[in-house]
């Protein structure tokens, strides 16, 4: 029988308390290829963030390497005073060289140096979500997460969360500090996290998985997988993708990046899809054997 899923929960709880919308923005797109310097006019960037914010999103992720240092501005420069509801997520322990060089760097006095740039850039005195980008395999984890837990408790920011890891890397960064989100990718074509993210569900953390529109891949026999769906919705493809995700699981809170107001208005168009059984089958097959 093909009938109507339930309406997916709109939001989510992060650490249990703060609620956010679960279809974000993610402002990579407003930096240059390779996420290294300006994309167009930065007034059409201050636009989109705006338009974001105007539109319900209250989760907006960012990363202190986007640019580097510019998505921060940005989003400072288009929100600032920000709005109660708003959530701002950045990242930290990544250093930029050049826009194919990225050097992990994960010594606490990195961490927190990096911390308190961002902390600067955002023009704010506490980040709601600061993740740690990548894990440096040179320092052991508990020197990472107890420099951001120090952080934490002196309340430069108020939650943490991870950036790329394994199941098993979790379960060790649980058992040492209060984490409450993980950033993965994860999209219609790699569940390769679907451990993590069945994890994320049993703790209740937030999974944000990165390039949930399959970063371009969305095309061939995947394609005609898609628009069939599509057709039956009035919707575009990576509508529908957006979709499949929030259907997939309560936990899951995609935040798609655009510098153009006219995809960020499409992107958003799917909080208003609802997936039926036939659809989630059709969907759920397209991910590789």
């Amino acid at each position: 029988m093909n009938s109507a899923l339930p309406s997916p929960d709109d939001m989510f709880l992060l650490g249990g308390e703060l609620p956010v919308r679960r279809l974000g923005y993610g402002t990579a797109q407003l930096t240059g290829p390779g996420y290294w310097g300006p994309r167009g006019d930065r007034a059409d960037a201050v636009a989109v963030l705006r338009a974001a914010v105007d539109a319900g999103v209250t989760l907006i992720d960012t990363a202190d390497n986007y640019g580097p240092e510019l998505a921060e501005e940005l989003v400072a420069e288009a929100l600032h005073p920000y709005r109660e509801e708003v959530v701002i997520a950045t990242k930290g322990g990544v250093v930029r060289t050049g826009d194919s060089a990225w050097h992990v760097a994960g010594r606490p006095e990195e961490l927190r140096a990096m911390c308190e740039a961002s902390l600067r850039r955002l023009r704010t005195d506490r980040i709601d979500l600061y993740q740690l980008h990548r894990l440096d395999p040179r320092v052991p984890m508990d020197e990472q997460l107890g420099a951001l837990e120090g952080l934490r408790q002196e309340g430069k920011i108020r939650y943490i969360g991870l950036d790329t890891l394994t199941a098993e890397q979790l379960e060790q960064a649980l058992s040492l500090t209060g984490i409450v989100s993980v950033q993965n990718r994860f999209h219609l074509l790699d569940r390769a996290s679907d451990a993590v993210l069945k994890m994320c569900e049993a703790h209740g953390l937030a999974f944000l998985p990165w390039f949930p529109l399959a970063n371009g891949a969305l095309t061939g026999d995947t394609a005609a997988a898609l628009d069939a769906v599509a057709d039956g919705h009035g919707a575009t493809r990576g509508q529908i993708a957006l979709a499949w995700l929030l259907h997939r699981s309560p936990v899951l809170c995609p935040t798609p990046g655009t510098g153009s107001a006219v995809h960020l208005a499409e992107n958003l168009g799917a909080r208003d899809i609802r997936l039926t059984t036939e659809d989630m089958s059709r969907l759920e097959a397209l991910a590789p054997a």
